[in-house]
């Protein structure tokens, strides 16, 4: 008896899989062989088991659905639509064919509620039993293919689920704009900081593709003894305070290692300068404060990469080896804030291509955005002069915008293949680990973390504020876009907390029609700053000024938000949906920092923002 269903979905599926073959003989839809690739999900209609739709700009050559004989069991429908210029193809599909896709798809991770849990609870097969039940659920779906990718709606008992490990559901089915919200919320994270020294709020959120997220990001406020105001007990200490991002790739381990230790290093070397300026009664340079900032980088990257090496060389065990060597063999970008409260002074390093950018209000009102840190990558001509300068007569050195063809950022922490002499890392493979040197390795190293420092005089009565993300928010927005979303959420804010008489002044300033609140930039960006990507990719338009909207208390959520569709819940739904590893291909790990600098009240304290922390957040500590 069990032979029987089991022909049943074997002769379905090999049905689902010829028509997938002549399909993709028309149109080949290979993702990874194209650079433009759209994402265009438009409205799916939820209806009975009998209705479909399709979008109104699909080509009059659709492909038609095909039609079931009177034998055939009834089988769910499904609503798509024809993308513009993708190769991600929205199709009617059985639901044998969904099972034949899961083989090769994408599970969603989502800790659900209550309905969720009793659908997880509920087997799904392609048995015609299963099939010709009516009046079942119907729900939207994403089912990532080997070549392409499918979404529209499916009527059934419930999502197709998995559990995999015990720590969560696995789910294969779109998520609502409130799971999607919950998704975006999950780290989100702002403190108030009332200690009455430049700087009111920061908030801090972080959104991950790779699984586990390679980004990591650090914050910390060290106080000091104020020289100038010792005697004024109100005004005895000052404060450093940083912040910080770390984008890591080929892994997370070196951006965890920059999370632990690297403010821990620069403050170190900061204090050493202080110190020996104090001693000569005079403040340091600011090349000298410059200089300990780029030694604490250099010095943390020297422990990582080569005191590694030493130390498992001497153990000769490749326990101390599997435990050392990982920062050094994965990387990570650096982009590290350092704001003296005493000079009101804001230095950023950069290390990598992450980037900081300032808001500042002008006379007309809006805002201005100005970079404070230039992308460090083989397509940064400042960069690649400096590393043809530094191996001459290497062609290679950077090839197709890469360092020596590969690694895209020029300076990182770790990715010691690019640092690492070819004996080495020969040794360290035959022995232990290590990842094969290029063939093109003459002159290591070739990567330095040496950061640029930046330097900008901070107005707090001006309410300046600091946004530093890694690169894949700017993959997706202006550094204008970036600057003139804050400005819009500020205002936002005080609008809902002020009178009707502010709200209606501000909605005639910053209504519908009127854009972002932000002066617009030169063509082509900042000098070394690579443009936007994504809604190319994804098929959309960047001139649409109407896509943003205003729904989060937290202000780097908020901005992940936008960069993912903004008033497009479609576009952002599917995004949040897609997961590891395939989601990688449309967008990366999110890391966002906003600092908000003000005058306010003095009280010593730094406090949890509740409203704009995704609870709960008892365990949060203010790092001093």
């Amino acid at each position: 008896m069990r032979r029987v269903p089991a022909r049943v979905f074997r002769t379905t599926f090999q049905c689902a899989v010829r028509g997938l073959s002549r399909t993709s003989r028309l149109r080949r839809p290979i993702l990874w062989q194209h650079r433009n690739v759209g994402l265009s999900l438009r409205s799916t209609a939820s209806s009975s088991a009998s209705s479909s739709t399709s979008s109104a700009s699909a080509p009059p050559s659709s492909r038609p659905s095909s039609s079931s004989s009177p034998s055939s069991p009834p089988r769910p429908n499904y609503a798509v639509g024809e993308p513009l210029r993708s190769s991600m193809y929205f199709r009617r599909f059985s639901v044998a064919l969904v099972s034949g896709l899961v083989g090769y798809g994408a599970w969603y991770t989502y800790k659900g509620s209550s309905d969720l849990e009793q659908a997880g609870s509920k087997s799904f097969s392609t048995t015609p039993t299963q099939l010709a039940k009516t009046v079942a659920p119907t729900r939207n779906v994403l089912v990532v293919g080997a070549d392409e990718i499918h979404t529209g709606t499916f009527v059934g008992e419930g999502p197709i689920a998995k559990n995999v490990d015990g720590s969560g559901r696995n789910v294969l089915e779109m998520l609502t704009p409130e799971q999607a919200t919950e998704k975006l919320r999950q780290s989100e994270v702002s403190f108030l900081v009332n200690r009455g020294q430049g700087v009111l709020r920061y908030d801090v959120v972080q959104l991950a593709s790779n699984n586990p997220i390679e980004d990591d990001h650090a914050e910390k406020i060290v106080e000091i003894v104020s020289q100038e105001h010792k005697k004024d007990a109100d005004h005895a200490t000052d404060d450093w305070m940083f912040w910080g991002v770390f984008d890591g790739h080929a892994g997370w381990t070196t951006s965890a290692k920059l999370r632990q230790t690297l403010i821990s290093f620069v403050a170190r070397e900061l204090n050493t300068t202080y110190k020996a300026a104090k001693q000569l009664g005079t403040a340091p340079s600011p090349e000298a404060i410059d200089t300990a900032i780029k030694l604490g980088f250099t010095r943390l990257d020297h422990e990582i990469v080569n005191e590694s090496v030493e130390r498992v060389l001497k153990s000769n065990s490749k326990r101390v080896a599997a435990e050392l060597l990982g920062p050094a063999l994965s990387g990570s970008c650096a982009l590290l804030s350092f704001y003296d409260t005493s000079s009101k002074t804001l230095r950023v390093a950069c290390t990598g291509d992450s980037r900081a950018v300032l808001g500042r209000r002008s006379a007309s009102g809006k805002w201005t955005a100005t970079a404070l840190s230039e992308d460090q990558t083989g397509s940064n001509p400042k960069e690649v002069a400096r590393m043809r300068n530094a191996h001459p007569g290497e062609d290679r050195v950077i090839h197709n915008g890469r360092v020596l063809g590969g690694l895209e950022p020029t300076r990182a922490f770790g990715d010691a293949s690019y640092k690492w002499s070819k004996e080495i890392s020969e040794r360290l493979r035959a022995s232990f680990f290590a990842r094969s040197s290029s063939p093109h390795l003459r002159t290591p190293p070739y990567v330095t973390a040496e950061p640029v420092v930046t330097t900008t005089k901070i107005q707090p009565e001006k309410g300046d504020f600091l946004v530093m993300a890694t690169d894949g928010l700017w993959e997706m927005l202006t550094n204008e876009e970036v600057v003139g979303l804050v400005g819009k959420w500020i205002e936002t804010q005080a609008a809902d907390q002020s009178g009707s008489k502010f709200g209606t002044s501000w909605s005639k300033l910053f209504g519908p029609g009127q854009g972002l609140p932000v002066e617009a930039g030169k063509e082509g960006g900042a000098d070394g700053q690579k443009a936007p990507f994504r809604y190319q990719q994804w098929g959309m338009s960047p001139d649409d000024k109407e896509r943003f909207v205003v729904k989060d208390k937290n202000v780097a959520t908020h901005l992940i938000r936008n960069a993912l569709g903004g008033k497009n819940e479609e576009q952002l739904c599917a995004l949040l949906t897609l997961v590891s590893p395939f989601s990688r291909r449309y967008r990366d790990d999110l890391t966002v920092q906003v600092v908000f600098f003000g005058n306010g009240q003095r009280t010593g304290e730094v406090l949890v923002n509740e409203e704009a922390s995704s609870p709960p957040q008892s365990h949060i500590k203010a790092r001093l």
